[in-house]
């Protein structure tokens, strides 16, 4: 989920460096930085997914080790444990994850605030959809992951049913993961199109006008 959440938050900077900062797309968003930034996104991942392995596998249970839960959700874990000790300590790594996520969840508002107000400049109503286009899918996918995750999270008890349980889980944790390839691939050759001309490469957003 962390790692889901890195990689949606780097898609967003790839959307930025675009459409705000085009004539520095080449250097900003490199092979190499591209490889980089999914490298720290996959260790993120991989790092948070350790530390709650090892210390929810450390906990002791006294209700039994069956779940109603298509995943393994940490909540539902917690519920079986009852060691006080153990108890906190996984509640101390959700807290850091929560703030991880957190920040990355204001990156992509900032960011994403700096380019409505850049696509909303653009005077080609053409130029605007183009540039609206190539965000649209990255943001419906983050809606969801966040309000699904949330919802899955915070929902009150006595809405929960093994198959909403299941609904919302696959929609957190598949359905993004499954469409990242293609969010981050649409339209991605006309971000990467510099304008040809030296009076289009004056304006930093001549590339998604006509």
């Amino acid at each position: 989920m962390s790692a889901e959440f890195s990689l949606l938050t780097i898609m967003c900077y790839d959307r930025y460096v675009a459409i705000c900062k085009p004539l520095h797309y080449g250097t900003l968003l490199g092979s190499r930085a591209c490889a980089h930034m999914a490298a720290a996104a996959w260790a993120t991942g991989f790092l948070t997914a350790l530390l709650h392995t090892a210390s929810t596998f450390s906990l002791p249970l006294c209700q039994g080790n069956a779940l109603g839960q298509f995943f393994c959700e940490i909540p539902a874990i917690l519920k079986l444990s009852c060691s006080h000790s153990g108890y906190l300590r996984e509640i101390g790594l959700i807290v850091v994850s929560v703030c991880l996520a957190f920040g990355c969840f204001v990156f992509i508002v900032f960011s994403y605030v700096q380019i409505f107000r850049a696509v909303l400049r653009i005077p080609s109503q053409q130029g605007r959809h183009k540039a609206f286009s190539t965000c649209l899918p990255h943001l419906a996918v983050v809606s969801l992951f966040v309000s699904t995750a949330t919802f899955s999270d915070l929902k009150p008890p006595s809405i929960s049913s093994p198959s909403l349980d299941l609904v919302v889980a696959v929609l957190y944790s598949v359905v993004p993961p499954a469409l990242n390839p293609l969010i981050y691939s649409l339209r991605n050759q006309e971000l990467k199109d510099y304008p040809s001309n030296n009076s289009e490469r004056s304006d930093s957003l001549g590339y998604l006008r006509d």
